[in-house]
């Protein structure tokens, strides 16, 4: 498997990683859509499976926890999923997940079924780093990079804690507040990538509140390795839900715009 690091050097840029809720709004919409943002340019894949009570989420996600989840969706599907993800396209999948899911599964069991399906990394976004080896050790023993969050009141000493436990990326969450689309980028982005660089040399990929190719275009000025939308693509899912074929055309397109600018 490529590791991350490896993927963003030979990359020599800073990467697009589209988040999609895995099912949103039903397997087979969520499938070509997810299809059609690769075919796009996407560097790599940041996937949800959704769940009731999404903590680390604002509204937009919500919503498509709720559609997906009233579609049927399951974490068996959800690994199905990925499954024909990388079979249409060999391509780097990190997921996020809770743990709850995780655990009623069977952590050994869920990551090795996800590996097997293609993955490439775990997020728990409800872990605390303080819990971390429940994920970080069987992760490594299956052969998954582990991903971790660092927030902008994060202090020096627990994000090289987080950096430690980190062997994919650390997940930079570039402002205070759940996931949502924002008109203009958090003044926090830079001196965070910034800090977290001096701080150690495991990749840093900055999400939350990401919106426009221009912020995407101040994340990769910033010196971040890799820059991550999500609520503002699964928007466009939201809002062409009576014309599928619109809803593909409009999030490759907006894939294809923010990549130019990278």
């Amino acid at each position: 498997m490529t590791t991350y690091k490896e993927t963003f050097e030979k990359l020599n840029r800073t990467a697009l990683i589209p988040f999609f809720v895995i099912g949103d709004p039903d397997f087979d919409t969520s499938l070509a859509v997810v299809k059609a943002a690769v075919d796009a340019g996407a560097d790599v894949l940041e996937l949800g499976i959704p769940f009731s009570d999404p903590i680390a989420d604002g509204p937009t996600i919500q919503k498509a926890d709720i559609r997906a989840l009233a579609a049927g969706m399951t974490v068996q599907k959800a690994l199905d999923f990925i499954k024909q993800v990388t079979d249409h396209k060999p391509i780097p999948i990190g997921l996020l997940v809770y743990y709850n899911l995780v655990y009623q599964y069977g952590t050994e069991k869920f990551l090795k079924d996800f590996k097997a399906a293609g993955g490439s990394s775990v997020l728990v976004a409800d872990l605390s780093i303080d819990d971390a080896d429940e994920i970080a050790i069987p992760a490594k023993d299956t052969g998954l990079e582990t991903v971790f969050m660092v927030t902008p009141v994060t202090s020096d000493g627990r994000a090289k804690r987080i950096a430690e436990k980190t062997t994919g990326f650390i997940y930079t969450v570039s402002l205070l507040g759940v996931t949502g689309a924002r008109e203009s980028l958090s003044d926090m982005v830079r001196p965070l990538v910034t800090r977290l660089k001096k701080l150690t040399d495991v990749p840093v990929c900055v999400g939350f509140g990401v919106s426009t190719p221009r912020h995407a275009k101040e994340i990769a000025s910033a010196g971040a390795d890799g820059v991550i939308i999500g609520s503002k693509i699964v928007k466009m899912i939201e809002d062409n839900l009576d014309d599928k074929q619109k809803m593909q055309s409009e999030i490759a397109a907006f894939i294809t715009q923010v990549k130019a600018v990278l």
